[in-house]
């Protein structure tokens, strides 16, 4: 098991993005979380096998209809906590 925490910059708040990421995350069985950030990007925690979290992060690139993705930051972690689902946080 591969984690990541992205961080999605763009029109990604007010948009469904949190929703849509925890539908896809549920579809691709990939468990952590996803939460606005202050600055109007969007947080993701990740944890899956390689191949599953490639394939999410291929869908959150295109995002809701009413989304733009301008950029993902990615950062592998190497201690990350353990996760039994995926959740949307506030």
């Amino acid at each position: 098991m591969k984690c990541y925490e992205y961080i999605i910059k763009g029109r990604v708040q007010g948009v469904g993005f949190r929703y849509f990421t925890y539908n896809n995350a549920l579809l691709y069985k990939v468990k952590g979380y996803v939460k606005n950030l202050t600055d109007g990007s969007v947080e993701v925690l990740a944890i899956g096998e390689d191949d599953t979290i490639s394939e999410f992060i291929k869908v959150l690139k295109k995002g809701p209809s009413l989304s733009k993705v301008n950029d993902i930051i990615t950062n592998e972690i190497d201690n990350c906590p353990h996760y039994n689902d995926f959740k949307i946080r506030y």
